[in-house]
């Protein structure tokens, strides 16, 4: 396998997609900003903003807060259900309904029991009430399980997002069990995506086929741990591959990204995968690292406070402990710069006013602080 980066340039038209030459990986780049701590928490996963600018972080043991900017005060949320926290399982992504503000509705997602020992990923949403210094989840309802619920724990992915119509998007991982990736009578490996209410839309490009592969969007997929949309709507996925090929995906209707099929990294017993380039009926990552940037958290931002990163993703790296900055043109990426952080990003999110805020992740050596980025000043 290669043990450089690659960036892959794809077609827009097709599955197959297309690729361009190897580009060497990048220095660490000059930070510019500075990190301020700002609170910790145990073992963080995801945050959102509330209207009135506080912050909702959730843990993967199953604890969830609101969290004011100053770092002094913050509120438990109660009524989550319980999660299954092991392994990768726990509390995961949270996120308001576009309509927050009439509905008070919250979505979240966590890993759920099954029988025996067998767990699954679940998006639930519940109306999130707050009363001065105590909030509660009310009424909280699953509204779609991965299935099967399979053992171990590791690769639910169950990252979650809204587009503009106002549809549900949720990646569901593979589980680490390979072959449910292209199996069209499991969710698992898909980029799924449903109504607000869980109810499958009639456009889906499998929904004639019924059950759950009606919810599919895309097929072919790992471990997703990111998920945004682009200014112009376009959705963009990226994932962790096996050992090497981390992938960020630019989702097309009906797609299958070819995993474990093919993939630019190999399986970590040392038994290689095709890479992508043999099979072009499947579609190419339109960037691939290796080595990896075990990615986690994703954002495309839209402030201004940060120059040139207007449009930008900005992804977090756990075992690169960086934040990489991807340069987008329309449907071609490319990595621009990587900062080292020094310790391992989980979560990425972008404030009200357009400051980036990080989540530490809260194993292996790292504490679960929460950062906001201060942009450095410039003189001239």
């Amino acid at each position: 396998m290669r043990l450089v980066t690659l960036a892959f340039f794809a077609c827009a038209v097709g599955l197959g997609g297309g690729t361009a030459a190897a580009q060497a990986q990048p220095a660490p780049a000059p930070k510019p900003f500075t990190e301020r701590e700002v609170a910790r928490f145990d073992e963080p996963w995801a945050m959102t903003f509330l209207p009135d600018g506080r912050l909702l972080v959730s843990e993967r043991g199953g604890g969830l807060w609101i969290q004011d900017l100053a770092g002094n005060r913050r509120i438990r949320v109660g009524g989550v259900p319980a999660v299954v926290h092991a392994g990768q399982g726990g509390l995961g992504d949270v996120v308001l309904h576009p309509r927050f503000a009439d509905n008070g509705l919250l979505y979240f997602s966590y890993a759920e029991a099954g029988e025996g020992d067998t767990a699954g990923a679940a998006v639930a949403r519940a109306k999130l009430a707050i009363d001065g210094d105590s909030a509660a989840l009310q009424d909280p309802q699953v509204i779609w399980r991965q299935q099967p619920k399979v053992e171990g724990r590791g690769h639910y992915s169950h990252r979650i997002a809204f587009d503009r119509a106002g549809m549900l998007w949720i990646t569901s991982g593979e589980r680490q069990k390979f072959d449910p990736a292209q199996d069209m009578a499991s969710n698992l490996g898909k980029v799924i995506r449903l109504r607000d209410d869980g109810s499958v839309p009639p456009d889906n490009p499998f929904a004639a086929q019924g059950g759950v592969a009606a919810q599919v969007w895309t097929l072919g997929h790992r471990n997703m741990l990111g998920i945004a949309f682009d200014g112009d709507g376009r959705l963009w996925v990226h994932e962790m591959g096996p050992r090497g090929g981390d992938e960020l995906n630019l989702i097309e209707k009906g797609a299958n990204y070819g995993y474990p099929i093919v993939s630019n990294g190999d399986h970590y017993d040392g038994r290689p995968i095709p890479d992508h380039d043999t099979r072009p009926e499947f579609r190419a990552p339109v960037v691939s690292w290796t080595p990896v940037i075990s990615p986690a958290g994703f954002v495309i931002y839209s402030g201004d406070r940060y120059p040139g990163w207007k449009g930008s993703g900005l992804i977090g790296g756990l075992s690169s402990q960086s934040l990489v900055r991807v340069a987008f043109d329309g449907v071609h990426a490319r990595e621009a710069e990587r900062f080292d952080m020094g310790t391992r990003i989980r979560e990425v999110e972008q404030g009200p006013d357009g400051t980036i805020w990080l989540l530490e992740d809260g194993g292996r050596g790292s504490q679960g602080r929460l950062f906001r980025l201060e942009p450095r000043q410039t003189s001239g």
